[in-house]
């Protein structure tokens, strides 16, 4: 269920909380000099290699998880980094013919036409012209990639990456994916409207206010013992509670992602990393210090992605690093506490497509999410965490019922799993 929140009472929130939280460690501020001093290391690692030409973000193909060829050093890496890029998951064919269809579907619907799109407001002001991410949900090449057995691969693969058992029982099923139905980007070259500044989905200020879930996400960071804190420990993340708002996802994702339909990659508008799954971690702890004003979480915005600006977080935005050169069929994706963004400037040649597909595993939480989302699919309306734009609805070539797999029926919810 959502968090509500009172906006004429937010800032009295925020201070009970902020001094809740301080008084279970009064000792904050040795904890968070320890973990930036551990944080600064590691920012100064990721910019050794990044300034001299060599990989940051893991790379693996689909081939090696395929043949169990993804080694103990690999998945560590994978964690320590919160990222990683999955090569060939979809023959470039294949991406081409998708990147293709979804842009004949938007052109032959009239979707540019449309007047009054409230695009990406959540995330900034965008400037006004053709739009750079489209709020389509089901296209045919939209549905058959989410539900193709590659990317079911990859995903099953990425979710044994989390410690998904807590206390003897599953908190999610890894080898089950619920279908998070999310939009297309095609980013024309010269475009200089779609630079969204680094930030973090899925929750701002709640995750300071917000007991049940988040506060015991975030419990040994609270109690001072910042080493144990586990970014890629599943206990309670199904139990956490957003602030309803467009483009917040209520959906627990193990990981966000997409899938490169075009060639691109630095310099072409493409997606910026902070590439370490610890730094959330230590914004948290950043907002409890005592230059932060009492009803300040740093300027945390209730309802809106949680960004990473220079006035608080200077020591992390150093690390933030472009993604390597990507071809169509590629897939990239990140831990959801990895603070990411999306260069300023297409200043390449060609289009920058993708189509976002991220992880989202069976379990309670992602259940109640496709109830709701299997309605919007029946009728072609927008997906439940998004503005209710619904601009499919009369869309010809839409996908439905009959487009779905067994598989992705399965992770649509119409279908159950064989022993459910």
């Amino acid at each position: 269920m959502p968090f509500i929140v009172d906006p004429a009472n937010i800032k009295p929130m925020i201070v009970a909380a902020k001094a809740k939280l301080r008084a279970k460690n009064p000792d904050y501020t040795t904890a968070f000099n320890a973990m930036s001093n551990s944080i600064n290391a590691e920012m100064e690692e990721i910019i050794k290699l990044r300034d001299a030409g060599q990989a940051v973000v893991p790379e693996l193909s689909l081939q090696q998880i395929i043949d169990g060829e993804v080694t103990e050093a690999d998945r560590g890496l994978i964690r320590k980094r919160g990222c990683v890029v999955i090569r060939n998951t979809f023959d470039k064919s294949q991406a081409e013919r998708w990147n293709q269809q979804a842009g004949e579907y938007a052109e032959t619907n009239g979707f540019y036409e449309t007047p009054d799109k409230g695009l990406d407001k959540y995330f900034s002001a965008l400037q006004t012209g053709k739009p750079q991410i489209l709020s389509l949900y089901w296209s045919k090449p939209q549905v058959e990639a989410r539900q193709h057995e590659n990317i079911a691969r990859a995903r099953q693969f990425l979710n044994r990456l989390w410690d998904y058992e807590h206390e003897g029982k599953r908190v999610f099923n890894p080898d089950r994916e619920c279908t998070y139905a999310d939009r297309i980007r095609r980013r024309e070259p010269g475009d200089n409207s779609l630079g969204l500044k680094p930030h973090i989905d899925g929750g701002s200020i709640e995750r300071w206010l917000e007991t049940e879930g988040f506060h015991k996400v975030y419990r040994h960071l609270i109690s001072g013992h910042w080493q144990d804190f586990n970014p890629f420990e599943a206990a309670y993340r199904i139990h956490t509670q957003e602030i309803s708002s467009p483009a917040v996802c209520s959906m627990f994702r193990t990981f966000q992602g997409w899938t490169a339909l075009t060639p691109q990659g630095p310099n072409d508008g493409t997606l910026q990393l902070i590439p370490s799954a610890r730094v959330l971690g230590w914004m948290f702890l950043r907002a409890l210090q005592d230059d932060v004003a009492a009803d300040d979480l740093c300027d945390a915005i209730a309802g809106r992605a949680l960004q990473c600006t220079p006035e608080w977080h200077a020591d992390v935005l150093k690390g933030l690093c472009s993604i390597p050169q990507m071809e169509p069929g590629d897939t990239i994706w990140w831990h959801p506490d990895v603070v990411h963004g999306v260069e300023d400037e297409h200043q390449g040649t060609g289009y920058s497509n993708v189509i976002y597909i991220g992880a989202a595993p069976f379990c309670n939480k992602n259940e109640k999410y496709l109830v709701k989302q299997a309605e919007c699919f029946e009728r072609g309306g927008s997906a439940p965490d998004f503005a209710a734009e619904n601009y499919e609805v009369d869309y010809q070539g839409r996908a439905d019922l009959e487009s779905l797999t067994a598989l992705g029926r399965q992770q649509m919810g119409f279908d159950q799993w064989p022993d459910w």
